[in-house]
């Protein structure tokens, strides 16, 4: 069967040429005899794996020097809990929600300290980010929490519209748009992000966070929950994710042999306008978010009629686009057209939308 163009939000497409490396080299890793499967994350083959990746993501990333590269277990979700827990002090924080997943994650936090929700755009179900000024985050916060794409609603926050104090740790959950589009890391206190959607597999999770905010922390915290012993450790306190950091490795191998994230960004971009010039230019299908802040990653659209959304889903599958139903909340359609995603898979899907429309209206 020929492979489809899967839209799923994640785990997502992951790019061809990264697949065929890593069926290449599944029996037998560079001579080693064995998969990167079977391997000790203390042999020296993995050494080089898990170093190199950590090594290629500082570079296509440009990540300062004064920061620590984490390669984590337990998804987004954990590090909900694991960001309060580690930069606790005054025990209040700020959070901006844009969307289900920011949500959660103050709901998690709160279990820790005291939330300060700055700004929600929940009253319109996340069909915008909302706008915020220095004046409304808190000068003795522990941090500030932002969410850079929403998933399920797709919406976006760029690097130039971040708001943020200089001396209040901004923590940002990239999940699904890391290495999509260039944000100046030295903004940062913390970014992490679930690799399953433009990094590689599910099973791991990068965290990227500034020295100074490693520290020791209440006696209570679980080991495992505590950055200051992943960090000493180089990420290997414990068995790590090898297979999972081995695919981020040649990922992150394929964004800087393709021009590297600025690069990269140019063609989610183009991909992003075919996509949403069809919506805009329709008279069936429809965005349902505020255009300015659109995602380039996830592209939610309806027709206006439920059957109609499953017709367009069923038929679209049959001609192998897939993966294309919205989620519950939202309902309709989502594209999610990450890094991997090429550009004649969006025209295929746009080509499609097209026929259905003129069909169907």
């Amino acid at each position: 069967m020929a492979r489809v163009y899967n839209f799923s939000a994640g785990p997502s497409t992951l790019p061809e040429e990264v697949l065929k490396k890593a069926a290449e080299e599944m029996l037998d890793y560079k001579g080693s005899g064995m998969s990167v499967m079977e391997m000790s994350h203390r042999s020296s083959w993995y050494d080089d794996i898990h170093r190199n990746a950590a090594k290629t993501l500082r570079e296509i990333m440009n990540i300062p020097d004064n920061y620590k590269v984490l390669f984590l277990q337990g998804g987004a979700h954990l590090q909900f809990a694991m960001i309060p827990l580690n930069l606790k002090k005054n025990g209040k924080a700020d959070y901006l929600v844009a969307g289900q997943w920011g949500k959660k994650a103050v709901s998690e936090s709160k279990k820790f300290i005291n939330v300060n929700v700055v700004a929600s755009s929940e009253d319109t179900t996340y069909s915008y980010i909302p706008k915020i000024d220095k004046s409304m985050l808190s000068q003795d916060a522990d941090y500030f929490h932002i969410t850079t794409n929403n998933t399920v609603y797709g919406t976006r926050l760029r690097d130039k519209d971040i708001v943020s104090l200089e001396n209040v740790p901004l923590v940002a959950d990239m999940s699904s748009n890391i290495l999509s589009e260039v944000y100046d890391v030295s903004k940062f206190g913390i970014i992490y992000a679930g690799a399953q959607k433009n990094m590689g597999p599910a099973g791991v999770t990068v965290v990227i966070i500034r020295e100074d905010l490693i520290k020791d922390v209440e006696d209570n915290v679980p080991t495992m929950l505590q950055y200051k012993i992943h960090a000493e450790k180089d990420s290997l306190y414990n068995t790590p994710p090898c297979y999972s950091i081995y695919m981020c490795g040649l990922v992150f191998e394929w964004v800087k042999k393709n021009g590297g994230v600025e690069a990269i960004q140019k063609i989610n971009e183009e991909k992003a306008k075919l996509l949403y010039d069809c919506i805009d230019n329709s008279n069936l299908f429809k965005g349902t978010v505020d255009k300015y802040d659109r995602s380039i990653m996830n592209v939610n659209f309806k027709t206006g009629n439920e059957e109609l959304d499953k017709k367009f889903i069923k038929e679209a599958t049959e001609r192998g686009l897939v993966n294309l139903k919205g989620y519950r909340t939202v309902g309709g359609m989502r594209a999610s057209i990450y890094n991997a995603m090429p550009v004649e898979g969006v025209k295929a899907l746009v080509e499609f939308m097209k026929e259905f429309e003129a069909k169907n209206s």
